[in-house]
């Protein structure tokens, strides 16, 4: 189903403009737009897909190095400020960090993991809210990040659901808002590569925590 609405999306306005919409300026640039956008969201998806089959068979070789995941929050913030702002959300960590916390993970899939979770936040938080990123020592040898919206949260029957590929929690809002239904796939499948956990926890109205963990660098 994925594949198919935005397939058949492109395939309706190519059609329609062979049949002779292609004359009309307006509609071929409105229809080529819109096909380029369906397009778009199916390379988005292939791409996620490939990403999954990779790391379900341990054919994505992760690069471990040392990292300050302060900072690689904070660029991440940088990254979707744009997005946020347009929906007035606040992008913010909890307290200041000025201390660099050293974690040992792949750092381009860490910082994907990190994308993601705080474009959900986005996508299903509240218009005028805030995001807020925590980070705290978990055990002796792990930190864990909380990434915390006030959206409205997601049924309890659907939370051991939400990191299956294409689950969608209310259909009709996302349809609206995009994606490819793989984004929390993805980071379920990126944070257990590196032997650590992903959890979600909700309450209704008040909106959600998704924590996932990291080992430390000693």
């Amino acid at each position: 189903h994925e594949l198919k609405t935005p397939l058949f999306t492109v395939q309706g306005y190519l059609l329609t403009l062979s049949d002779g919409a292609i004359n009309d300026k307006l509609i071929r640039d409105k229809y080529l737009q819109r096909a380029n956008i369906g397009l778009e969201r199916l390379v988005s998806i292939v791409e996620d897909l490939d990403m999954i089959n990779q790391l379900e068979s341990g054919s994505l070789n992760l690069s471990l190095k040392q990292f300050d995941v302060v900072k690689l929050i904070k660029s991440v913030f940088e990254l979707l400020e744009f997005q946020a702002k347009k929906r007035n959300i606040t992008l913010q960590l909890d307290k200041p960090y000025d201390i660099p916390l050293i974690v040992k993970g792949d750092k381009k899939r860490i910082e994907q993991v990190v994308i993601n979770l705080i474009e959900n936040s986005i996508k299903y938080g509240k218009t005028t809210s805030k995001t807020m990123v925590s980070i705290k020592n978990f055990t002796e040898t792990q930190l864990i990040v909380d990434i915390e919206d006030e959206g409205e949260g997601i049924p309890e029957h659907n939370l051991s659901r939400i990191f299956e590929r294409f689950y969608r929690v209310e259909q009709s809002r996302s349809r609206e808002q995009g994606g490819s239904g793989l984004g929390l796939s993805i980071v379920k499948h990126i944070i257990e590569a590196h032997h650590q956990k992903v959890f979600a926890r909700s309450e209704l109205g008040k909106g959600s925590i998704f924590s996932f963990t990291l080992e430390k660098f000693k």
